[in-house]
């Protein structure tokens, strides 16, 4: 389906303004906050808070939490406003008691090292846990997957010129949270600067999902065949999928949850148009997958190749985009691709393994890096390494 030219219009639509006003409704109910319609039902002869529009209001509800802030400032009260990371190094960012709710995290970061954005890893344990529930390197964690910075926004992930990382999912703790960053690679980080920002709870919701995220990669995804081009065109691909085999993995969780989206990185080994592969979602162990997409850029809600190696169209929305693509369909080429589900985060009771194919059926061997992210009960399964 994606070799076909068509034409587009020649402007582009606005930001969709009303799904912000949804997400911003729907992060102000992790902070307790209720939205108008709630306020209006609660007062007495309301009839002016009635006639508001939807979400009129809500930045003016009074707030019962306290705002509080993990932050590489100078103790000294000088300018020196930054950690250095040594090789090998570990550091704790944040340290705090429960319960609260992380709701901003900004870094910037000094470093002479080569991909240091793959080689400095980020860790978060709720609740005195020992295993993390968030492990990414940092780079991946803020949609970099690559390594290599590029400026990009979206509804929760941010890079904001110049360097500047930021990240916006609240991350609900009851007892305590605790987020680090490791050195792994080779060379000093001459300045990390970080402000985590959270506010402290009487008492968090018991409806709250923990918040996680994990990194995977293939380097490469192996694929079926390599004569994958036959007279400078593509081979006729007639197998089928029906059952995942040999799929990406995105995500494999256990317990109750929802899956919120995912960061998604293609590095090309081989010549032409590496996102044929359909998206395949299992949910409770069920054999079959409950969601089947019909294409890698539709997953991530573009279309025919994202313009294809002729017109490649890069864009960044609220919800998804494809804000990196440099060489597309050639070898070397490179993307970065990401996808929100604020509409409907993906539930789960028992169960999920979000996968997708890498080419059509899982013909192609290009390399994938990716972060999923998603909230579920604890305890949470082991983490593959």
């Amino acid at each position: 389906m994606k070799n076909k030219k068509v034409s587009e219009p020649s402007s582009h639509p606005a930001l969709p303004r009303r799904d912000l006003l949804a997400w911003f409704a729907s992060a102000g109910a992790f902070l307790g906050l209720s939205s108008p319609s709630q306020a209006a039902a609660q007062g007495k002869g309301g009839s002016s808070v009635t006639s508001l529009p939807a979400n009129f209001g809500s930045l003016a509800k009074l707030r019962e939490y306290k705002n509080k802030r993990a932050s590489s400032y100078d103790r000294t009260g000088a300018n020196a406003d930054f950690v250095a990371i040594e090789p090998g190094q570990t550091i704790t960012l944040l340290d705090g008691a429960g319960p609260g709710i992380i709701t901003h995290i900004w870094f910037t970061i000094d470093s002479e090292e080569e991909f240091h954005l793959k080689k400095l890893v980020l860790r978060a344990y709720w609740d005195e846990e020992n295993e993390p529930s968030v492990e990414v390197p940092i780079g991946d964690f803020f949609g970099l997957g690559l390594g290599e910075y590029f400026l990009y926004q979206s509804a929760l992930t941010t890079v904001s010129s110049i360097r500047a990382l930021n990240a916006y999912f609240p991350m609900p703790f009851a007892k305590s949270a605790r987020l680090t960053v490791s050195n792994e690679g080779k060379r000093r980080v001459n300045s990390f600067y970080h402000n985590i920002d959270y506010v402290g709870l009487q008492e968090l919701p018991a409806d709250l999902g923990y918040f996680h995220a994990q990194y995977r990669q293939a380097t490469p995804c192996r694929g079926w065949t390599d004569d994958w081009k036959k007279n400078n065109e593509p081979i006729v691909n007639d197998k089928k999928n029906l059952n995942g085999e040999g799929n990406y993995v995105f995500l494999e969780a256990q317990g109750r949850g929802h899956f919120v989206g995912v960061t998604h990185a293609i590095l090309q080994n081989q010549d032409g148009w590496p996102g044929e592969g359909d998206e395949m979602i299992f949910i409770d162990g069920h054999a079959e997958p409950a969601i089947n997409g019909t294409g890698t850029e539709d997953y991530y809600n573009g279309a025919w190749d994202f313009g294809g190696i002729e017109e490649p169209r890069p864009f960044g929305y609220l919800h998804n985009g494809a804000p990196l693509m440099v060489d597309p369909e050639r070898v070397g080429g490179r993307y970065c691709l990401y996808r929100w589900h604020l509409e409907s985060p993906i539930t789960f009771q028992k169960s999920v393994r979000v996968t997708m194919e890498h080419g059509h059926a899982n013909h192609r061997s290009d390399n994938f890096f990716s972060t999923a992210y998603w909230y579920q009960t604890e305890p949470h399964a082991a983490f593959r390494r």
